[in-house]
This record gives structure tokens, sequence and C-alpha cells, in this order.
């Protein structure tokens, strides 16, 4: 492996509380200032949360966005965005921005792309034009994005996929890794700031999972982006892997576990020992009319709802909550009115953000197995 240091490997993440089953709070240290964890992160792909702006965005108080680093090299293109100054102020976003490194388009874009030891290859589903990605060269485009959480080029095997296959891209994805050691240090050195977050793979094989973990363990890294689940397996399959792979990484660096997110994953991945997830469910669904509430969720648009003048969610303190009534709402959506999109949007997002303020708080006061409960109860999980 490549030892070269980071050129700064900071302690970026502090630990605040922990339940003895492995649920922890902390503070994540960011150039943007500190970031509350557990986290949830709206998805940001194209620079922009799905019908939210940033006004919404800081309303919501989301210290914390997922941009993807693949799709603003392809367009706008980072110089596009870097003469804006950086994609801070290209979208007018002033809180913590992680950008994934591509390497989900490596395996869901497989009609386009050919992959070696060097890199990827691959057509632009835009217009078909060629490119080439490096593990350096993906560090490159988020030091011109001026993102502040990089993550690495990674190689996601399918699941199911068998051992010799997953071993491969492991082996892929730790070469790719130890070459952006070097990247990232070139990068800070010449004023760039950043938190190190290189992904994790390994697929569902616990020697694998072990042996990534120990290499993951060794790089010099404020984080680990964990990667390779919810890719069609079955959960108690995901929980018990997550499970193992945190209680064997580091204590001291943040865990970030890449596309999760239902109400109830948030719960399950915090017990697991996950500190930051991310995914496109809150606002996916509400573009359909399903709405997350105190009680449980259901779909607004549904004929009893036609003429209720009630709230979304009678408990919750949004703007939309205070504002609209499910009546309106379902109207909206059923007549296709784009503000329908943004209000069920911002209602979904403002909801998950309370139920990580929920967590955090269980576990900073010693209650988390406790509150898990309760919520599941009260959501009709159990």
């Amino acid at each position: 492996m490549n030892q070269t240091a980071a050129s700064e490997v900071r302690s970026a993440f502090e630990l605040q509380a922990g339940d003895p089953r492995g649920a922890r709070a902390g503070l994540l240290h960011t150039p943007r200032g500190p970031v509350e964890t557990p986290a949830f992160m709206p998805v940001a792909t194209q620079a922009s949360v799905k019908a939210l702006d940033s006004d919404d965005m800081r309303r919501l108080g989301a210290r914390a966005i997922l941009a993807n680093s693949y799709h603003l090299y392809l367009r706008p293109g980072t110089e596009t965005v870097k003469l804006a100054g950086g994609l801070h102020r290209f979208m007018d976003y002033d809180g913590f921005i992680i950008t994934d490194s591509g390497g989900f388009q490596v395996l869901s874009l497989s009609d386009l792309r050919e992959v070696d030891d060097e890199g990827v290859t691959f057509r632009s589903h835009l217009d078909g034009s060629e490119h080439r990605l490096t593990p350096e060269s993906v560090i490159g485009v988020q030091a011109a994005l001026g993102s502040d959480g990089w993550t690495t080029l990674d190689e996601l095997a399918p699941h199911p996929s068998d051992h010799a296959h997953v071993s491969r891209a492991l082996t892929r994805t730790m070469l790719w890794i130890d070459r952006s050691v070097p990247a990232v240090a070139a990068a800070r050195a010449a004023g760039a700031k950043s938190v190190f977050m290189p992904i994790l793979q390994g697929g569902f094989y616990p020697d694998l999972r072990k042996r990534a973990i120990e290499h993951m363990n060794s790089v010099p890294a404020d984080g680990v982006s964990i990667g390779g689940f919810m890719v069609g397996e079955e959960k108690p399959l995901t929980w018990s892997t997550l499970t193992e792979t945190c209680a064997s990484l580091r204590p001291d660096r943040v865990r970030y576990l890449m596309g999760v997110g239902t109400p109830r994953d948030l719960w399950d991945s915090v017990a697991c020992g996950a500190d930051i997830m991310d995914c496109v469910y809150p606002t996916r669904v509400a573009r359909t009319g399903q709405v997350m509430a105190r009680d449980g969720k259901y779909n607004v648009t549904n004929a009893r709802f036609r003429r209720d003048f009630t709230p979304l969610d009678p408990a919750c303190s949004c703007f939309v909550c205070k504002t609209y009534t499910r009546a309106y709402l379902g109207h909206l959506l059923r007549s296709k009115e784009l503000a329908a999109y943004r209000l069920l949007s911002y209602h979904n997002l403002h909801f998950m953000h309370a139920v990580m303020n929920e967590v955090r708080a269980s576990i900073l006061a010693g209650r988390f197995a406790s509150a898990r409960q309760d919520f599941f109860k009260r959501y009709g999980l159990l």
C-alpha cells in the first residue's frame, strides 16, 4: 500500500456518546463547520435537491448534502462550476457537501463502460462522448468542484456475485484508494480543504469485508464511506454485515453509510454503528404522494383525504403542515401542479431530520433502544 500521508490527517470526528450495542452520537468537524451526527443527508445529485431550493435547505437546517461528481463532471462540467466560484456558490449552499465518486454509475451504466486496473472508460449517457476516469482524476474533479467531503473511485460488484468477482472488484477498489491518497495530499498542499472518506467495498463475504476493513483502517483518512449495501440483499444480511463492519472499523472516524434512507433504515443503521446516511427516498416517494407522518406513512392522493382539511401531520412543525391541508396537497398532486412536489418533498425531508434529531437525543440521553422501539410502534413497524 502507498503510505503517503494525506498532507493533513485530522481527527475530524468527535465522539460524544455511545450506546453499548453500537449506536453513537458525535460531531463531524468539516471545513463548513460542525455537523451533528447521526445525520441524514438529502441528495443533490445535480447540485440541487429535487424540487427544493437553497432557501428550503436553510429552513430545513440541512447542514450536509450529497452531490455527484460524475454527473457534475458531465454537466455542467467542472470548469463551469469552478468559474462560478465552486459548488457552494454555484448552488447557493453553505453547508457540508460530500461528492460521490461515480462508482455506482460504473455499475448502473455497465453497458456504457469498460473497467480496468487503471480506471474506467465510459460513454456519456447524455451525448455518447467518451471519457476516462482514474482514481487521481476523480480526486481532481472533486477538488475542482470545491466539495468538502471526497470519496474515491470504486468498483461496486452487483449482488449477488460470486466470491471471485467480488474479490477482483475489491482488489481494484483498494488499489484505487491507495492511488487516491497522494492525489488528496497534493490537492491539500495546493490549498484544498476536505474530509477524505474513501469507499469501503467487499460485498457480503466475511473474509472479503475483513480484508477491506483491515486495509481501510491503515489508510490515512478522516472517515470511511461504507458502500455495497442496499443493492438487492435481504435486510437481515444488511444489518448483520453492517454491524460486523462498523464494529471492526476505527472508532475515531466518521462512518458514512451510502444510499440508505427509509425512517426504519435510519434507526437500524444507527443501531449498527453508522453515523451519516443519504438517500433519494424521501423526495422520490413525495413525488408520488407518499407522506411520512408521526403515526406512519400514507398516500395523500387517496380518496379519503379529498375533504380532509387537517395538516399532513398534526404533530409536525414544518411550514407545509402549518399552512396547507391534506385535501389541498392531494388536489395539487392529482392536478400535476408543480408546487405539490416542492411542498411534499419539503415535509418528508423535515420529517427525516426530525427522526434523526430524535435518534441523536435518545443516544445522548442513554435511551436509544427504548426510543427505537417506541418509534417502531408509533410508526406501525411492529
